[in-house]
């Protein structure tokens, strides 16, 4: 039956890999990947983040794995700045893989008490497959499972390699303690097919809304010492695939503890989320900041945590300090990175 299921795995995987992008639980420590809009939005002038999904890290072959790795700048003068980006996928036995590498700009007006960001983004991806991996129903007998050393009678496709450009755009609005946003990525709907025939990449779309409530609101203190309790919501939109995260963070000094559930919709499992992230350095008085995530998805759907042992996720980020001229537009409103 094990076997059985990551064939099924492996089949699901491929025919609705073109259908729907990975999201990561700790979308706060993936911003470019959330929305491009978030570029340069931070205290320092140079940021690095990390994050890798395990997910299912129960299935013994055929994983799921996800890496985003990007690097922004921070140009004050215009509130926003430049980013690079690189992800990476890796999906059944067949290693279905991606790898793109794309570029991310951001610029925002308003004033102290708003700040309105806009955020573009454009990059190529290229996509494989290894044929050779997949397993076809010729090979299975109804009663032992796959039959050794078989090979397929299936015709292979015409390509296993595809490159293709990619463009995305998102808006961010911070009022207050307010933040809303979005994001539409594969705007030029790229043909990621392997056979000839036409296969358009779906348009991802991303809301995300968050509010930061004060716990220490009528206590005169320093902001660094204040605790927070900051809900969130988070949708997902591709094709048919949608999911809804719901949760909140409760955030104090070098500490942010969050707790989330994702409901499936039509797409991905659901789960409980538990998240920790340690600012393991912070810096008052230039930026500097060191960060370390880590977060655990619990499935409740079919799927269960007995067969999946759920999805694991860690993150690193780093922001050198300010600059010395520490020079920034919007200086007193709060910004989108107070909410994480």
């Amino acid at each position: 039956m094990k076997k059985l299921l990551l064939i099924l795995l492996t089949i699901l995987g491929f025919s609705s890999a073109h259908a729907q992008d990975h999201m990561y639980s700790q979308f706060f420590n993936s911003p470019l990947y959330l929305n491009p809009a978030l570029t340069g939005q931070f205290a320092g002038d140079l940021r690095m983040n990390m994050i890798y999904r395990n997910q299912w890290s129960g299935i013994s072959s055929g994983t799921l794995s996800y890496f985003t790795g990007s690097i922004d700048y921070n140009v004050p003068q215009f509130g926003g700045g430049l980013g690079l980006m690189f992800n990476r996928s890796s999906e059944g036995t067949a290693f279905l893989n991606k790898n793109s590498l794309a570029g991310t700009y951001a610029y925002s007006v308003g004033s102290d008490d708003f700040i309105l960001s806009f955020g573009l983004q454009a990059g190529i991806t290229n996509r494989t497959i290894d044929f050779s991996k997949l397993v076809f129903s010729d090979q299975i007998d109804s009663r032992t499972g796959i039959i050794n050393g078989s090979v397929s009678g299936a015709e292979k496709p015409a390509f296993d390699n595809r490159f293709y450009f990619d463009a995305g755009a998102g808006i961010n609005l911070v009022v207050g303690s307010f933040m809303v946003g979005g994001a539409m990525q594969h705007l030029n709907r790229p043909d990621e097919s392997f056979t000839g025939v036409k296969a358009r990449l779906p348009i991802r779309t991303t809301a995300h809304v968050s509010y930061m409530l004060d716990l220490n609101k009528d206590e005169n203190i320093d902001e660094t010492e204040k605790s927070y309790v900051i809900p969130s919501v988070i949708m997902y939109k591709q094709a048919q695939s949608q999911n809804i995260n719901v949760g909140f963070q409760y955030k104090r000094k070098s500490i942010n503890a969050g707790l989330w559930y994702r409901n499936s919709g039509s797409g991905t499992p659901s789960a409980f989320v538990v998240s920790l992230i340690f600012d393991i350095f912070v810096n008052k008085d230039s930026g500097e900041k060191f960060r370390l995530g880590i977060s655990h998805d619990a499935s409740t759907s079919r799927l269960n945590y007995t067969n999946t042992s759920g999805t694991t996720e860690g993150s690193l980020s780093y922001e050198t300090p300010l600059r010395s001229d520490g020079y920034s537009r919007f200086n007193t409103g709060k910004h989108c990175y107070d909410f994480y």
